[in-house]
């Protein structure tokens, strides 16, 4: 007997206010990215405070941390927009640019929102004379919890959603496209699919952060520079990567000679743009883990 978990009624709206014409509405998707960052920055306030977690000294004073902060969102921001255009859907944004501003209307890459706070990290690194690997595993032991949060938000948006599967936790995603499953047998039920945006806030989020914290405030990982940052590369990387196998790739890559939506492909097999954007991931994940470790033996 086929199984499945209905999707929750749960509004993407927390709540809205109409003004006139114009209606403001916080979603479950920002304050995802607005609780993530406000516990992020309570982790890293409380690294700053305990000077015995650090070799020598704490990389920043607090007052830095609240002006790295506004850095540190703008990156996020910035880059996540940018990347979801560049990444996911350049011909369209290209012929609509004054689209690409809507971030409300949807669209950011965790890829592009990265690459944006590694950015900002070495810019303003450069320009307090901070140490910048320190400071990157700071931001490193926060990430993961806003990461998580993001993907329960997806998970309530009913987006980002997995492959058909008949595993008896598949969820029934609403909306035309969401059950539009080519092979998939009617006479069994709705279309069901892996939750994948709930196996990536696992993953990448609370398995990351466990993981994390606990080698920053009991293993004493803060005093090797760049060795956190180095597991996270190569955590979240590892993470994505394995959950892509389960996760329905983007539309706009998705053919009738092509159903897995693989951007490069070898015969039958192939890897997913989410895929091919983690490997860098990993490679440098393992390489600042070596260079960390080198350096601490230096």
């Amino acid at each position: 007997m086929f199984m499945a978990i209905p999707f929750p009624d749960i509004a993407p709206e927390i709540f809205s206010i109409e003004l006139g014409s114009i209606t403001f509405a916080l979603r479950w998707y920002a304050m995802g990215y607005l609780v993530g960052i406000a516990i992020g920055w309570w982790i890293i306030a409380r690294a700053l405070s305990f000077p015995e977690l650090w070799r020598n000294a704490p990389p920043m004073t607090r007052a830095q941390l609240e002006d790295f902060a506004t850095w540190v969102i703008l990156g996020i921001i910035i880059g996540g927009r940018l990347g979801s255009v560049i990444f996911y859907r350049p011909d369209y944004f290209f012929a609509n640019p004054w689209d690409i501003p809507k971030i409300w209307l949807g669209g950011m890459s965790f890829h592009g929102g990265f690459l944006g706070v590694i950015l900002v990290t070495w810019l303003y690194c450069r320009r307090h004379k901070l140490l910048t690997a320190s400071v990157a595993d700071l931001l490193a032991i926060a990430a993961p919890i806003g990461i998580g949060l993001v993907r329960v938000a997806n998970f309530i948006n009913a987006e980002l959603w997995g492959r058909p599967t008949d595993a008896p936790w598949g969820v029934i995603f609403p909306g035309e496209y969401a059950q539009h499953c080519p092979g998939w047998d009617a006479a069994i039920g709705a279309c069901a699919r892996h939750p994948s945006q709930l196996y990536e806030a696992l993953l990448e989020g609370a398995v990351l952060a466990i993981v994390l914290l606990y080698l920053a405030f009991r293993r004493g990982w803060l005093k090797t520079p760049g060795r956190l940052t180095g597991l996270f590369f190569l955590g979240y990387g590892l993470s994505r990567f394995v959950v892509e196998f389960f996760r329905q790739a983007d539309a706009q890559f998705i053919t009738p000679d092509n159903p897995w939506g693989h951007v490069v492909r070898v015969g039958d097999l192939g890897i997913t743009m989410g895929q091919t954007l983690t490997l860098p991931m990993i490679a440098i994940g393992i390489v600042t883990l070596i260079w960390a470790r080198r350096r601490t033996h230096e």
